[in-house]
């Protein structure tokens, strides 16, 4: 009941995002890019590669103070850098509110620092906008759960201003699917996947019959 109430108000709050797309498609690029925190970046990294409309998700590091972090230094949680994701998209095959959807469907956006067994600040669930838009459509999002009352706990994902985006290093980019025989990748990374697969099946670059 939880599952179909979340997509239910994640549909009902999609009017804002939708009339904002609309209204600027004809005067902007369709190509966007927004950049999200939802625990380790191998397994969201995973689930937008299979979105369709999704051009490129790009794993990274933003929210720190540190310049050019390394991954062993953000491990350390010192750095205030979140885990990221940079998604690239085509607004004439998606939207910013689908990858909303995506987003408070298959994290859990009420654990502060923490997504199942990792633990950190730079686990944490967080929007990074780029503009005003973005930033009113991920609160519209939000306030939606919140009245709803979608989760038993707290929603605690933030809004931050994207100041810098850093590409995390090559080994780290299409991890899971470079790595699927690895234990993460199995126990952790599919389960995610497989889930994204059942309540999205519509919308994956390669349909599954």
């Amino acid at each position: 009941m939880k599952k179909l109430l979340l997509l239910v108000v994640l549909a009902s709050s999609s009017l804002f995002a939708q009339k904002n797309n609309s209204d600027n498609n004809t005067k902007q690029s369709s190509i966007e890019t927004i950049t999200l925190a939802g625990g380790c970046y191998w397994c969201v990294e995973a689930i937008y590669e299979n979105l369709d409309g999704v051009k490129s998700v790009v794993s990274g590091y933003a929210g720190g103070t540190t310049v050019n972090p390394t991954y062993e230094e953000v491990c350390t949680g010192k750095t205030g850098h979140a885990e990221v994701v940079q998604i690239t998209f085509d607004k004439n095959t998606t939207n910013l509110d689908e990858i909303f959807n995506v987003f408070f469907t298959l994290h859990d956006p009420t654990t502060l620092n923490r997504q199942g067994a990792d633990v950190g600040t730079q686990y944490r669930s967080a929007i990074f906008y780029k503009n005003e838009e973005q930033k009113l459509a991920a609160q519209s999002i939000i306030n939606a759960l919140k009245k709803a009352k979608v989760y038993d706990s707290p929603i605690v994902t933030t809004l931050e201003p994207l100041k810098q985006f850093y590409k995390a290093e090559n080994y780290q980019q299409n991890y899971y699917a470079n790595n699927k025989s690895e234990p993460y990748c199995k126990l952790v990374i599919q389960p995610k996947i497989e889930k994204f697969e059942k309540l999205f099946k519509d919308r994956l670059k390669n349909k599954k019959k």
